[in-house]
């Protein structure tokens, strides 16, 4: 079972780009499970159709700890098992505590046997990794491989290279390699040459540039992924294609994070600064 975690800017569409990539991968053929580690409990929405995902920590809190797998786990679009770990109540506790909760609860349980046939886990993961909590996936080996989802925007960027300390702080003793950023377009100026020019700095690949596109907007809408709300369109291909890539990719490396004034010079030579 090959084990990735989704990281990048608040913001920067890492859920919508798990979903559709993993959506793509199951109509590959592939089994899937995609834990959602944000406690806005939204990773596992358009793959379960808008279903309101019973979160880890709340039904842990509501039933106690004497829990079944499918008390946690649902069934979304073509099999993939759907989980999310939730949060505290807002303004109390940890959420990145909540994460390491529900993983261990999730391998006590059983969720990754062998019986499951699992191809792929997916752990699509908040924002920056900061926090401890939300630094487990990589941490404790969970994943083995991180894509960083990222635009042309300079605060995007930012947050792509401090994920990469993240990375190389772990990757020293572990096995966690980054597999490559994953530009999700915002249509800035220069954007591939940029997000291009920004991996090759830090020893990677951009695997995939995902343009930009309104029919995201309008599946989102539907409460589905355009894998599923539209298959025919090009958009769909561009996921199709994204998840090829990852399937494919055997480029992985521990990132060398970039110093802020040579990530400062960088958007300069790409004239972002004028």
């Amino acid at each position: 079972m090959r084990k990735i975690a989704i990281y990048g800017k608040g913001g920067i569409g890492k859920s919508t780009t798990t979903q559709n990539t993993v959506a793509a991968l199951a109509e590959m053929g592939k089994n899937l499970i995609v834990v959602g580690c944000d406690p806005k409990a939204d990773s596992t929405r358009l793959l379960l159709h808008g279903l309101a995902q019973k979160t880890v920590l709340d039904t842990l809190r509501n039933e106690g700890d004497d829990l079944e797998l499918d008390d946690i786990v649902k069934t979304g679009f073509k099999d993939v098992r759907c989980v999310e770990s939730g949060g505290p109540e807002p303004g109390v506790g940890c959420a990145g505590r909540g994460i390491i909760t529900s993983i261990n609860l999730l391998e006590q349980l059983g969720a990754f046997d062998a019986q499951y046939n699992l191809d792929y886990c997916f752990y699509d993961v908040l924002g920056d990794v900061v926090c401890g909590g939300f630094a487990m996936p990589i941490r404790d080996g969970k994943a083995q491989e991180i894509y960083i989802v990222c635009s042309g925007e300079m605060m995007a960027m930012y947050a792509a290279n401090n994920i990469c300390k993240g990375i190389r702080k772990f990757a020293e003793s572990g096995t966690v390699r980054l597999g490559g950023l994953i530009c999700n377009s915002r249509k800035t100026a220069r954007e591939d040459e940029l997000v291009m020019a920004l991996a090759e700095k830090l020893g990677t690949q951009m695997i995939y540039f995902v343009p930009r596109d309104n029919v995201v907007q309008r599946a989102e809408i539907n409460k589905k992924t355009v894998i599923d709300f539209d298959p025919e369109n090009k958009q769909a291909d561009e996921y199709r294609n994204l998840a090829k890539a990852i399937e494919n990719n055997q480029n992985f490396v521990i990132p060398k994070p970039l110093e802020m004034p040579e990530l400062e010079k960088l958007l300069m030579d790409f004239g972002l600064a004028n």
